[in-house]
């Protein structure tokens, strides 16, 4: 998940590879749970004619609020045994942990998107295909005609359809993103991310984040088939290639993850788009969008905005372009040539999210302070307006670098949310550094990460270890304190033990031994620990440890403010009752209080 993922992403993911070997007194130290396996050693490695692809066609009905299509899908066994079993995800039917009453049914059915599958068939013989939807209708499994065996391929056809509902207004505004980040503060509930998240309509934007079944990740011959309702980012796919076909009414502007391919069809409403390597493919459709682009190198780098926003769309594509500048000189060339940053009108609880290629922010942040209808908001909210425009700097830093960690670098979000997160927030700190110097840097460290934990911890939240899978956290306040906070902040403290040169040097290498595949934050630490000195490989290893894997936040970050929970009327002890109205803290609220709540998460 972005604070402010791949298919975060949010959104994507993708194979793995670990070449550094070190000796067992080395090991031991590395006191982090790892995973039971790493990919490379379970799989061939993925070739350019080995890697799924995806050809699409889809047809858009924007006022139906409805689409449906078909896609070929070639999918190669890097295993060593045969298969004769496909699983795709339908991540639109994935539903939240709710109680189980005719309410929920009914709002399950009427407010979240739904996909069908219309039929499955084989490319070969073009003969139907047995398939069931199976795991409350999240996984669509289909059974071959023939085993794949191992180096060989398979192609099927998947026809399927698919609605998306239509998302209040209310729910995707400034006011209401901060009234819900008061109450996750004040009330520590639960929170899960939900398939409207990324799939729906509003305010004349359509999103499709999920509209397609997505091939489920394969390690070794064991396919990850589990899916469940997180705070954090739930897509988890290789990387692929893409080609896709899209129709939709005149005058209906669709961006996506993709360029637009060379050779359009002539006398067609159709366009078709086509990148290779990508984590997921997602699409941003609206009649008034605009657009504004430069070129970075061999990238085009594209800011997407509505009429009423384009003086922030315009300095959206500026900050886009300074950071995407200095990532490529620090980390590498991106697989793809073609990065969008647009806004849409997230609902309140998610500021952001990204996918290979495309990156948004809710269209909430994108506030010109200097229009007239900034009279509508609270005088309150007003008066943050270096906090709002800083945070929006920070998002389109953060989610520029998502490109290299979580798309181009892939790993599972659901298990180790921590990885990516925690180097796209450093990069961000270190855009900051690149541009504005070493006091910004620390000024934007406080307010943007230490800021986040002393908050949490004086609104009661209690320190946990940031390594932990993401259905262990209860809502976005507490991930961006623990998981986002606790992992860019680790890689700032090895910055000054092994020496900034060589942290870019262990990332750099993390990236190139990684790149397209699906990493592990393993393969982070033995890159980190790869950098040091033989003298100091001891005390990386227990730097990495104390960060992610242990309680000392409050030693580490910050302590919880005393006097700002006085004057917020929080309880001074554990078991005193504390004011469950999120509203009713507007009036005690401190300078810091409200830079913290205008954040986007």
């Amino acid at each position: 998940m972005s604070t402010i993922n791949q298919p975060k992403l949010r959104s994507t993911r993708f194979t793995l590879g670990l070449s550094l070997k070190f000796p067992s007194v080395w090991l031991s130290c590395l006191l982090l749970a790892a995973p039971a396996f790493s990919q490379s050693q379970q799989s061939q490695e993925a070739t350019p004619e080995s890697i799924p692809r995806y050809r699409i066609q889809l047809k858009i009905d924007f006022d139906a609020l409805s689409y449906s299509g078909s896609e070929q899908v070639r999918w190669t066994n890097r295993a060593d045994r045969p298969t004769s079993t496909l699983y795709f995800h339908l991540y639109s039917n994935l539903r939240p942990d709710l109680p189980a009453t005719p309410a929920n049914a009914l709002a399950a059915e009427t407010e979240e998107p739904r996909i069908q599958i219309t039929e499955v068939r084989s490319v070969a013989s073009g003969a139907p295909l047995s398939y069931s939807i199976d795991d409350h209708g999240t996984n669509l499994r289909i059974t071959l005609a023939e085993p794949v065996s191992s180096g060989n391929s398979t192609e099927v056809v998947i026809g399927f359809k698919g609605n998306v509902p239509e998302v209040d207004a209310e729910e995707t505004g400034l006011t209401t993103h901060v009234v819900k980040q008061v109450s996750a503060a004040l009330r520590g509930e639960r929170e899960t991310r939900r398939p409207r998240d990324l799939n729906f309509r509003c305010r004349g934007v359509m999103m499709l984040g999920t509209f397609y079944p997505m091939l489920a990740v394969n390690h070794g011959g064991e396919w990850s088939r589990k899916l469940e309702p997180s705070v954090g980012d739930v897509v988890f796919n290789e990387v692929a290639d893409y080609e896709v076909r899209i129709e939709a009414a005149p005058g209906v502007m669709v961006f996506t993850s993709a360029p637009e391919a060379a050779n359009q069809p002539e006398n067609e409403a159709a366009k078709i788009f086509s990148s290779p390597a990508l984590r997921d493919f997602a699409i941003v459709a609206g009649r008034s969008l605009r657009s504004e682009q430069t070129q970075v190198g061999e990238i085009t780098l594209r800011s997407i905005y509505l009429p009423e926003h384009e003086r922030v769309g315009k300095r959206v594509l500026v900050m886009a372009e300074d950071a995407l500048k200095i990532f490529l000189a620090k980390f590498g060339p991106l697989p793809f040539k073609t990065i969008n940053m647009a806004e849409a009108p997230l609902v309140a609880g998610l500021g952001s999210t990204e996918f290979s290629g495309l990156n948004v922010i809710a269209s909430a942040y994108y506030v010109d302070f200097d229009s007239p209808a900034m009279r509508n908001l609270p005088e309150i909210i007003r008066e943050q307006r270096p906090s709002v425009e800083e945070s929006l700097e920070w998002s389109v830093a953060h989610l520029v670098a998502h490109q290299w960690w979580g798309a181009a670098v892939g790993n599972d979000p659901a298990r180790e949310p921590v990885l990516d997160e925690a180097m796209s927030s450093w990069s961000a700190l270190t855009y900051f550094k690149e541009r504005y110097g070493e006091q910004k840097a620390d000024a934007i460290q406080q307010d943007q990460l230490q800021g986040v934990y002393r908050l949490y911890r004086t609104f009661g939240g209690e320190d946990m270890n940031a390594n932990r899978p993401s259905r262990d956290y209860k809502n976005s306040f507490q991930y961006a304190a623990l998981v986002t906070t606790k992992g860019a902040l680790m890689l700032v403290h090895l910055g000054r033990q092994l020496g900034p040169e060589k942290l870019v040097a262990a990332l750099r290498r993390y990236y190139q031994t990684h790149f397209l595949k699906i990493a592990s934050l393993e393969d982070l630490r033995n890159e980190l620990i790869a950098q040091a000195p033989p003298e100091q490989k001891r005390a990386v290893a227990r730097t990495i440890n104390r960060w992610l894997a242990s309680r000392r936040g409050d030693e580490d970050i910050a302590k919880p403010d005393p006097e700002l929970a006085t004057s917020l009327g929080l309880p001074s002890k554990p078991n005193q009752q504390r004011d469950r109205n999120a509203l009713g803290a507007f009036a005690r609220v401190g300078k810091f209080f409200w830079q913290q709540m205008t954040r986007i998460r």
